[in-house]
Formats: C-alpha cells, sequence, structure tokens
C-alpha cells in the first residue's frame, strides 16, 4: 500500500445498535478491504462498492464517522466529501465506510425500551443510519425532512436512575427530550440541588423530579410521573426551548468541521437535522458567539498562555509552568507550581498534601486540580494547581507526575484525596514510596447516603454520625471497636460498611502514615473564595487570580508572624502544649530501662513511653507531631525539655520558613494589552477591572449664553432696553 493511501473497510448488510450515551456501533453484515488515494473519484469508489457487493450504484449511499466520534454519520456524495474524508483519516492507519440501502426508513427498538419513563436502564436502539445522518450532503428526498438528530434525543432521558454530572447537563438533557418529543415544559423547581419540571400543556400528567445523590455526588432522575396526554403542544418549528446559549454550543461543534459555514447554511442544517426554524439574526449571533468562544480559547492558547509561562519561570526562577495544547493547538491543560510555595513545603510544611478537584464556577467546562500542605498554624498553603478540560484518572496521572518533578524533596508523604476518578491508582503508581489516606468529609457524606435508607429517628442519626466521628480520630484498636460497636447495636448492616471502607486509610487507629491531626481539608472552599464567579474569565485570568492570592496571602502571614510572641512553637501549638502539660502533673512514672518508661493515672490504663522512638502506647504523639501527657510526664521525670520532643514542622523557625520565600509580581499580566511574542502584535490578556458602584457620566457643560450687548431702541444707549428706559421718548438722544 503506498504511503498516501489509506485501508478502508467497507461494511455492508449490518445495522447500528445506539447506546445509553448516543455513541453508535455498527453489528453484523459482512465487511471488505480496500485501498483508496486521493486520486480516486467518488464515482471510482462507487464502481468499486457495487462490484464488491453486487449492488446497484443508485440503490445506497456511503458514510463514515470523524475521527473520535461515534455520534455523527458523515454522508459521501461527491469528490469534494471524498477528498475530505481521507484527509480527516490520514493520520489513521484504518478507516470504516458503511454502505446503507437508500430505501431503508425503518427505526426498530427493543421491548426493553418501549416504555423509558419507567425503566431506569434502557435497552440500546437499533437505528437505521439514514435517520440519524447529519451531513451536508443530502439527496433530495432526504432534503425535505426536517428533525433528523432528533431521534437520538428521544433517548436523552431514560428513566429513573439515570445520571448526570450536574444540574446543567441534565437541564441540557431534558431541553433535547422535549425538542424531540415535541413538548413544552415548566420548571417547578429548578436549583443546582434538585430539579422538577412538568408539561406545560393544560392537563397533562407529564412531571419529572431530579436531585443530586448524596452518595455518588452524581445529578440523578429520582421520579417520572404519569404519560403525555397532550400529543406535543410545542411546534418544532418556533420551539422555544432552543435557547440562544444552546444554540451556540450546537453550533460550536459544527463549526469545528465547516469552519466558513454561514448564517443561512445554519438555518438550513437546524431545520433539517434538528427540526429548528432559525431565522438569520439568530444563526448568526450563535455563530459569532461560538466562533468567540472557540477561537479566543484558540488565540489564548497559542499566544497568551505560552507568554504566561514564559513570564512565570522568569519573574519566580525556580517555578514550574507546563502547558499541553491539543493537536489542531487549543488548550488542553496547564499545570503551575510557584518557587515560593514549593520552597515553603520543603523546608516548613508538614509531609501531607490533599489532593482536590472542583468546577471552575466561571467556565464549566474546565477543572481545578490541586495541591495543597497545611502550616504550622493549621492553615491550608497551596503548592500546585492545574486548570485541565476534565478530571480523570489520566489527568491526574498527569498532575501527580509534574508535582513529583517539581518536589525536590526526597521525605516520605501522606497524601490525602477523596479517591474518586482512578486518584487512588494514580497516587499508588507516582508516590509509591508514600502513604495514601481517604479524605474523611468525603467518607462522611458517604456514611450519611447509607444513613438515608435506614428507619431510625433523628436522634439516632445524630448518635450514629457522632460515633462515626469518634471512630474516625480514635487513637486506639479499643477505641475504635467501642464505636463501631454502639453504632452496631443501632444497625448490623451499617456497622458492616464500617469495617468494609477500608479503615486503615481513614481512622487514626490503624493509619500508618502521618497526619498531624488532619483528617480532611476545607481547600475547596478555599479556592471558591478566592476565584470569583465571572462567565467570561479566561484561564490566563484564572491563573493570575490565583497568583495574586497566593502572594497576598504569604506576604499577610509574614507580617502577621513578625507580631507573635517569641516562643519555640507557634501560637496554637503552644496552647495545645500547654493544656497537655497541665493534664500531666498527676501521672506517676516508672522507669522500666533506659528510655521506656511505665505511666499511670489514676484508673486509667497503664502506658508505656519511649523517648528514643518519640512513641506512647496512646498513640497521640505520633498522630499529632505533639508530646501527649504521658510523655511529658517522662520528660519531666528525666529533667529534659518538653519543647525538643515536638515536631519541627510545628515549631516558630519552621513557620517563618514557609513564608521566608516572596511571590514576584508579574508585572505585564495586569495591563489591559500585552505584547504578543510570537505575531509582534498587541494582544488582549485582561480586561480592565471596573469600578464599584455606578459609572459616572461625563459632567453636564454650563449652558453657554450670548455675548450681544442689549441696545436701548428709544435712547441708543447699551445695557438696557426701551421698557427700562429712563429717557423720554419725546426727546430720544441721536447718535
Amino acid at each position: 500500500m503506498s504511503q498516501d493511501a489509506i485501508l478502508v473497510i467497507c461494511q455492508y448488510g449490518g445495522e447500528f445498535v445506539v447506546g445509553s450515551d448516543g455513541s453508535m456501533s455498527y453489528d453484523g453484515g459482512e465487511a471488505h478491504a480496500i485501498d483508496i488515494t486521493h486520486e480516486m473519484t467518488f464515482n471510482d469508489l462507487k464502481s468499486e462498492i457495487s462490484h464488491m457487493f453486487e449492488s446497484d450504484e443508485s440503490t445506497f449511499t456511503i458514510k463514515y464517522f470523524l475521527p473520535k466520534n461515534k455520534k455523527t454519520l458523515i454522508t459521501i456524495s461527491n469528490d469534494r466529501d471524498l477528498k475530505r474524508m481521507i484527509n480527516f483519516h490520514k493520520s489513521s492507519m484504518t478507516t470504516d465506510l458503511f454502505v446503507m440501502d437508500k430505501t431503508e426508513k425503518r427505526i426498530t427498538r427493543s421491548n426493553a425500551e418501549a416504555n423509558t419513563n419507567t425503566s431506569s436502564h434502557a435497552a440500546p436502539t437499533t437505528l437505521s443510519p439514514r435517520r440519524i445522518s447529519s451531513s451536508r450532503a443530502l439527496t433530495e428526498e432526504e432534503e425535505f425532512t426536517p428533525g433528523r438528530m432528533t431521534g437520538e434525543w428521544a433517548n436523552a432521558i431514560t428513566g429513573p436512575g439515570q445520571e448526570f454530572r450536574n444540574s446543567r447537563d441534565m437541564r441540557d438533557a431534558l431541553r433535547m427530550y422535549a425538542i424531540a418529543k415535541g413538548f413544552m415544559y415548566k420548571f417547578i423547581k429548578n436549583d443546582g440541588s434538585r430539579v422538577t419540571a412538568a408539561c406545560k400543556a393544560e392537563g397533562c400528567p407529564w412531571r419529572i423530579h431530579a436531585s443530586r445523590s448524596s452518595a455518588k455526588k452524581k445529578f440523578m432522575i429520582k421520579k417520572i410521573s404519569g404519560t403525555h396526554t397532550c400529543g406535543g403542544v410545542a411546534q418544532k418549528g418556533n420551539n422555544r426551548l432552543a435557547s440562544q446559549q444552546w444554540l451556540s454550543n450546537l453550533i460550536k461543534e459544527k463549526l469545528k468541521d465547516s469552519p466558513h459555514l454561514k448564517p443561512r447554511d445554519i438555518t438550513n442544517e437546524f431545520y433539517r437535522d434538528f427540526g429548528i426554524n432559525l431565522n438569520y439574526s439568530q444563526a448568526w449571533r450563535g455563530k459569532e458567539i461560538a466562533r468567540r468562544e472557540l477561537y479566543d480559547s484558540h488565540s489564548e492558547a497559542c499566544t497568551l498562555l505560552p507568554w504566561l509561562c514564559k513570564r512565570i519561570l522568569e519573574t519566580n526562577p525556580g517555578s514550574f509552568a507546563t502547558l499541553v495544547t491539543k493537536e489542531d493547538s487549543r488548550f488542553h491543560r496547564i499545570f503551575v507550581s510557584f518557587h515560593a510555595s514549593l520552597h515553603g513545603f520543603e523546608h516548613g510544611c508538614h509531609p501531607l498534601l490533599f489532593l482536590n478537584g472542583l468546577d471552575l464556577k466561571m467556565n464549566k467546562k474546565y477543572k481545578f486540580l490541586s495541591a495543597t500542605a497545611i502550616d504550622g498554624e493549621n492553615e491550608i498553603f497551596p503548592v500546585a494547581f492545574a486548570v485541565v478540560e476534565d478530571e480523570s484518572h489520566e489527568t491526574w496521572l498527569w498532575f501527580l507526575e509534574l508535582l513529583k518533578l517539581a518536589l525536590s524533596t526526597s521525605r516520605v508523604m501522606t497524601l490525602v484525596s477523596d479517591r474518586r476518578h482512578g486518584l487512588e491508582e494514580a497516587v499508588s503508581q507516582v508516590f509509591q514510596e508514600s502513604e495514601h489516606a481517604f479524605c474523611f468529609e468525603h467518607l462522611m457524606e458517604l456514611f450519611k447516603a447509607e444513613l438515608e435508607g435506614l428507619m431510625v429517628v433523628e436522634e439516632s442519626k445524630d448518635s450514629l454520625i457522632e460515633d462515626f466521628i469518634n471512630a474516625a480520630h480514635a487513637f486506639t484498636v479499643e477505641e475504635f471497636d467501642a464505636c463501631v460497636e454502639r453504632i452496631r447495636s443501632v444497625s448490623e448492616d451499617l456497622a458492616v460498611w464500617v469495617g468494609n471502607s477500608k479503615p486503615e486509610l481513614w481512622s487514626n487507629a490503624f493509619f500508618k502514615g502521618f497526619r498531624y491531626g488532619h483528617l480532611s481539608s476545607s481547600v475547596t472552599e478555599l479556592f471558591e473564595d478566592w476565584i470569583p464567579v465571572k462567565e467570561q474569565s479566561s484561564v490566563v485570568q484564572i491563573i493570575d487570580i490565583v497568583r495574586c492570592k497566593i502572594m497576598e496571602t504569604i506576604h499577610l502571614r509574614r507580617e502577621s508572624s513578625m507580631n507573635w510572641m517569641e516562643t519555640a512553637l507557634t501560637p496554637s501549638a503552644e496552647q495545645k502544649l500547654q493544656r497537655e502539660i497541665a493534664k500531666s502533673r498527676s501521672i506517676n512514672v516508672t522507669c522500666l530501662a533506659e528510655n521506656v518508661f511505665q505511666v499511670r493515672e489514676g484508673d486509667e490504663a497503664v502506658n508505656a513511653v519511649n523517648l528514643e522512638t518519640w512513641d506512647c502506647t496512646c498513640r497521640r504523639w505520633k498522630a499529632t507531631g505533639l508530646p501527649c501527657k504521658h510523655a511529658i510526664a517522662v520528660v519531666d521525670r528525666t529533667g529534659a525539655n518538653a519543647y525538643e520532643f515536638c515536631s519541627k514542622y510545628l515549631t516558630m523557625q519552621c513557620y517563618r520558613l514557609t513564608y521566608s520565600s516572596s511571590l514576584n509580581p508579574i508585572p505585564d499580566v495586569g495591563r489591559p494589552v500585552c505584547p504578543d511574542p510570537v505575531h509582534g502584535k498587541s494582544s488582549l490578556l485582561s480586561r480592565a477591572r471596573r469600578l464599584p458602584g455606578r459609572p459616572k457620566g461625563k459632567p453636564t457643560e454650563p449652558k453657554k449664553t450670548s455675548t450681544r450687548k442689549i441696545r436701548c431702541s428709544v435712547c441708543n444707549e447699551v445695557g438696557h432696553n426701551k421698557a427700562t428706559c429712563k429717557a423720554s421718548p419725546a426727546t430720544p438722544t441721536s447718535e
């Protein structure tokens, strides 16, 4: 096979099966392989296929999928379409062509899918490819059949149990479903935690309710009641469900394949594909919004983000800034870690990192990944962050590999996460020598979800939650078992769930690493407060906002620590140590060996303390980094100093080392215009912030008065008129 030819698998006689996500797979039939080159014409291809499958050229059509798109079939109807297909797949080893009968118009559904309102798991649908084609090259017969793409939209809502990422995705699916089914709806409840909608037709009982699932943090359809009796109240040609932003999102997908698509072409395609009748101005505005979102992101990834990464490295040597773009140069992901953050973590913070991901409110197509530490005052200290298109195992693996590269420290760390999106596998793959802990905040949400199914009173639920929290903070196995037994007395199933949730990853009684008393962090709330809600914020603006906040935090905490009392420990650690010292005064100490002591206080259990290994059988010393009351009693007995047995990360010296390195500003990033290093022109970097309050208008200019002097018509003098003239009218003054 020549280098400019592609191997094509021609498939015929089978049928397409549409999955729950809208993707299609071809089932059955026969297949043959042929080579296609740029010199081959469309007629040559049809002749080859006709001879191959022994069929008439006029009875079949030829279709194919775009790369990485199994939801839309594209028709080949002329030489230009064939050349376009070859260009799309020139980097692929093979591609598939589907040969279909023009007379095929049926839609076959399985019995399991007949009632989508009551089944939570709809069976796949077998569709004729001709009915769901979205190609612009259609026959005359096809040209006058509107709503071709709405066949798969009818499966956008499958029934109770269907999950979505958030309420926005659920509303989008409901909109597509209503357009396909031909009805209008109204919202009864509509917010971030629940969506309830009902058919707008009078007397129609159809209703849908969805809310957030506390167990999986997904948005789930809980109930669909009634069936439509309205017969469809919305006319597809004038459907008000098609909002401007929603239309622009559909137009954006079309512009990716056809950048020069005209508004008139858009109106024709929307009527043909979706049964939506747009006017010219709607198509033009939708195209402008889609084009701006597409090409502003492209321009930012090509010019501004590379420029910003370069400026970060120039102004803050030792920092890390890595940008990854797609094959078409559009933004994909960016990783940033400033030298001041890396220096502070490695020299002053606990070897403890919290991994979190959150949706960016101002731009829902991006995710924000972060790695944060805890300083000596138990405050959050950002170490590294990234802006990515999606949160997955692949993106977390990429983030952790860059984080490990940025951290020059070789100390063993503890990483805390919710273990979702493949984090558990990614952490063990990259940080093999470190410990991985389960975020207790996320675990608590799962525990509360298990409580929802229990038939117990609210007081019992509160007691169970308290026992679960105590189990997490328990320092000994005996304390943990006592908490679980109290849970078991109410619910055996709940106690089994606690035992199967891997307590060795979240309870102090079993965890082998060091968390210094931190089972979870509020890092999500921190970044949500830092990053304001703005619909038009770009990736550059997101990074600059976080940079400014980190710079401000480092400066304020460094200045604040200068006013503290000069003690060996930070203020919060000093208070905790003093409380333990007060508790240790009534403890009896017995020496067993050179560095091993036995301690006892009243009726409490006997504990053993080893000063050499900094260990006590109560486990509080290792878990918190501060000596427990038993250890302090032993230290006092030996005449040593208790401060010498405290973790160094709780000392004033380490705290000041955390904030000793400043984050330098980037002078050009705040200006409305910055030089484009690629094209040598000026490029918009960030909008100038509007001042608070109502904009002030221009001051009103005073009215201009006439400069002409008044002259009296009687006496001919200047300065008055005849009404105020004192001269006699009989004897006027001559000139």
